[in-house]
């Protein structure tokens, strides 16, 4: 795992946010990658999943929202977190010129960046990566929080686990399929919301991490072919 580089960036409405720049020797993509509701850029799934994908030739940013770099325990208001994404974007492309840019993010990361990416085009993103997209809260399933998907214009990749309880796959199942060839939904068994993975099922969350960064990596070099 590389070094990381701090860097920080000024968001529109909402101050200056921390970023994790992982740059591996001879990086081939970058992705922009935000945090979810309650953990920040540093949580133990962010730092491990940046070496899991810098070990296969892919960069990553990682970043803080404003509340999460103020230590409040609330999220922003949605237009300072779309805010904060399309601010990442371009601290990406800053810090790491010529690199092919993704973005996404664990849970609510995700989605906010999906938001975003449909109000107007992230410059110069590829395509969207979700770990995890939360689709509805616990126990009160519904597909309102992907309305805004249709449009967004750029190829998506879903990874999601069987035991998610935040995204009922017999709703997320017709949801991608509605998206058409914009969508993949890649499943992993018995994995929850935190991509814990059942004992039963014979593997660790080692194992998961790993499959979601190979997943992603090779989701990303398949649609640069596009």
């Amino acid at each position: 795992m590389p070094t990381a580089e701090q860097l920080r960036f000024a968001v529109e409405g909402g101050g200056e946010v921390s970023a994790l720049l992982s740059r591996p020797p001879k990086a081939r993509r970058l992705v922009v990658l935000a945090h979810g509701a309650g953990a920040g850029m540093s949580h133990p799934f962010m730092e491990k999943l940046a070496e899991e994908l810098a070990s296969m030739g892919v960069a990553t940013l990682r970043y803080q929202f404003p509340y999460m770099e103020e230590r409040r325990r609330v999220p922003d208001a949605p237009a300072v977190l779309t805010a904060t994404v399309v601010a990442a974007v371009r601290a990406a492309a800053e810090a790491a010129p010529g690199l092919p840019l993704l973005a996404g993010g664990k849970s609510m990361g995700g989605r906010m960046t999906s938001q975003a990416a449909a109000q107007r085009p992230l410059n110069g993103v590829r395509g969207l990566v979700f770990f995890g997209f939360p689709l509805h809260p616990p126990k009160r399933p519904g597909t309102k929080r992907a309305d805004h998907l249709a449009k967004v214009t750029i190829p998506m990749l879903f990874l999601q686990g069987t035991r998610d309880t935040l995204a009922d796959l017999k709703l997320l199942r017709p949801v991608c399929a509605k998206l058409g060839s914009r969508a993949t939904l890649h499943v992993i068994e018995t994995a929850d919301h935190s991509f814990h993975v059942l004992k039963s099922s014979g593997r660790n969350d080692a194992d998961v991490l790993r499959e979601l960064a190979e997943t992603a990596a090779s989701w990303t070099a398949g649609i640069e072919q596009i």
